[in-house]
């Protein structure tokens, strides 16, 4: 049906309404869209121009360079060496399982760090690379080089890893590095970056430990550029960062694995103090372990069986743990009784073999008794019953004056780790720590080191330095940072007569020097090298048999303390041989050889020890060097 011209026009006048609407809200939409399009591209182009240069440049943080540790000669003692890892990406692995087949066939590959690869891949981004094999040989870097199309994702590198190349010698010194843990990072309140980095690693014990701001370093960063999944494109430019401080200890390598190697198989410590610095020469635990093993995480086997051992190689022995000193308290209990007017040097004590107080009767070591004692003599001989005597006319709380201005009962300020302050008792310590009164016979017992009283190795060493030079030593581990000398701390005289030092002198003297003496046996006989010392023999319980019937763990331990040369002091030396029985017999010998080791700078010459004993310290000498020479070498192979 044909519309007419009325019909068409009002058609048309419709549709070109329509058309105008629709075009008109096209182009205010159009307007709009442009307007954005100019706020977002001219007004807010700055903004988003650092937002896409964000998106783009990712900072990347550069590990420093771990500081070294070296001895008192420039010895290297903890470094960083090039080691060759091998590492692979999951996404670029494809089946990381075929590639693992693939790689185990060229390469060993240690089950345990496998496992921890495996779990750090399924937590990480696919593109990021994780260390599947470290510290491996140029050999196995060269065959995956060479097979490097058939393992896809897998890339050798080349890093750095701690190493300890003196292995056990300075284990509990120096400690050991180990990755980051979770604990690590709950004792920082803001943690640095750094450590969040995958298996960076920092100082778990001893002066890695104590050390780590110092030793760590400043890391570096460099910006990299990466593509929208974070993958890195190239590297655009890089800050390096500043390396670790060197450390150099006061410590002698030398005389350290002397020092070692003569405390062989037993469990015992020993500690070698310089007597005019405090400088600690030699601080050794036996047995040791390789703080190497450590480094890269120690397997469970491995660990077993150092926990396992009875003679706990892994406590630092000379700091961690506390001994009832014995014998070799009995300088402090003669210079109480000194300094408070109660005794003089020519005073008399009956020995009749034991003494009563109270109800109990407590024994000298010598059942026959001593007979009639002067102080000198006392100490030569180590009568117990002169010591309790005096030791109850003097009182405790005087003794324990005494033992902490000789410093025991006080923690040493060495960077070391778990450092004991021991036990130096008192009535007041007792009854604040025990929640009872003191007693008489709590008095005897601690005239000769038993009962409460506790002293670390170190804390002896540090008495008897000491008591050689009248002067308030203290131990110092650290001898320069970045190259600047540490301070020197203490030295000023001890509030003690220079007279009653004398005379216990005398009597240390006496006891390496004289044939009546406990350390006579094993004196020096070389002109200017000669040594006073003391013996003591601590008991572990008590009982009445002898070492040798009762199981090693249950026998006395056997301590001894020296100094020398006896007219001019230059060390002090402090021996602890665990259960070894009698101080004079255990541990007497060990102190003239490592004192001796020191005092020449390396083998003592034979005219050094009586006659009578020169072909037993030839053979020796032969088999420490011997020893000390294998040992080497079993280490540069396991470098």
């Amino acid at each position: 049906m044909r519309r007419t011209p009325k019909e068409s026009s009002d058609s048309w006048r419709r549709i070109s309404r329509r058309a105008l609407l629709l075009g008109g809200a096209q182009l205010g939409f159009a307007g709009m869209l442009g307007l954005r399009m100019h706020h977002m591209q001219v007004d807010q182009a700055d903004e988003f121009r650092l937002l896409a240069e964000e998106n783009r440049i990712n900072m990347r943080l550069i590990p420093p360079s771990r500081g070294r540790i070296f001895d008192r000669k420039g010895k290297i003692i903890a470094e960083n060496t090039p080691t060759y890892r091998i590492t692979i990406v999951r996404e670029d692995a494809g089946d990381v399982e075929d590639v693992i087949s693939k790689l185990s066939a060229l390469v060993e590959l240690d089950e345990d760090e496998l496992n921890r690869a495996l779990a750090e891949m399924r937590r990480s981004a696919p593109f990021l690379p994780i260390t599947i094999a470290d510290r491996v040989s140029w050999e196995s870097i060269s065959r995956v080089a060479v097979n490097a199309p058939a393992l896809p994702g897998v890339t050798p590198e080349v890093g750095l890893s701690r190493f300890y190349p003196q292995h056990g010698n300075f284990a509990h010194v120096v400690g050991y590095v180990g990755p980051v843990s979770e604990r690590d990072l709950a004792r920082y309140e803001d943690p640095e970056p750094v450590l969040r980095i995958p298996r960076f690693q920092i100082g778990k014990v001893g002066v890695e430990a104590k050390y780590e701001e110092q030793l760590r370093g400043k890391a570096g960063a460099k910006r990299v550029e990466v593509n929208a999944v974070g993958r890195v494109m190239r590297e655009l430019d890089r800050r390096e960062g500043d390396n670790g401080a060197d450390i150099q200890l006061t410590i002698d390598a030398d005389l350290q694995d002397y020092v070692q190697a003569r405390l062989g198989h037993e469990s015992a410590s020993c500690v070698i103090m310089d007597v005019e610095k405090g400088d600690l020469l030699a601080i050794a635990s036996a047995p040791s372990f390789d703080p190497n093993k450590f480094v890269r995480g120690i397997s469970v086997a491995d660990y077993a069986i150092l926990r396992d051992n009875n003679h706990r190689p892994l406590a630092s022995k000379t700091v961690q743990d506390a001994y009832p000193p014995g014998s070799t308290f009995k300088m402090v209990t003669a210079l109480a009784a000194l300094e408070a007017g109660i005794l003089s040097p020519d005073d008399t004590v009956w020995c009749p073999g034991h003494m009563e107080v109270g109800s109990r009767r407590f024994h000298c070591w010598k059942r026959t008794g001593h007979g009639h004692l002067t102080l000198e003599q006392a100490l030569q001989q180590s009568c117990d019953v002169f010591f309790y005597d005096v030791a109850l006319k003097v009182g405790i709380d005087k003794m324990a004056d005494m033992g902490h201005r000789l410093g025991l009962g006080v923690p040493p300020d060495v960077p070391m780790s778990a450092v004991t302050s021991g036990i130096m008792p008192s009535k007041e310590w007792k009854q604040r720590e025990r929640g009872k009164g003191w007693l008489l016979g709590d008095t005897v017992n601690a005239s000769i080191g038993q009962g409460f009283v506790l002293a670390s190795p170190l804390q002896q060493a540090i008495m008897t330095a000491r008591l050689a030079s009248g002067r308030a030593i203290h131990p110092r581990l650290i001898k320069t940072i970045d190259g600047v000398e540490t301070e020197i701390v203490g030295g000023e005289e001890l509030d003690i007569n220079p007279n009653h030092l004398r005379y216990v002198r005398k009597g240390m003297s006496a006891v390496m020097n004289s044939n009546r003496g406990t350390g006579y046996r094993s004196r020096v006989v070389s002109a200017g090298y000669e040594l006073a010392g003391k013996s003591g023999t601590s008991q572990v319980r008590n009982r009445v048999v002898a070492n040798d019937e009762v199981p090693w763990e249950e026998r006395d331990h056997a301590l001894f303390v020296a100094y020398g040369p006896i007219a001019a002091p230059k060390i002090a030396v402090s021996i602890v041989v665990e259960h070894g029985g009698g101080g004079s017999s255990a541990a007497a010998p060990i102190a003239r050889d490592v004192a001796l080791q020191a005092l020449y700078g390396g083998t003592p010459p034979l005219d050094a020890y009586p006659s009578s004993d020169h072909e037993k310290i030839r053979e020796q000498q032969e088999r420490l060097d011997r020893e000390r020479l294998e040992r080497a070498e079993q280490a540069r192979g396991r470098a």
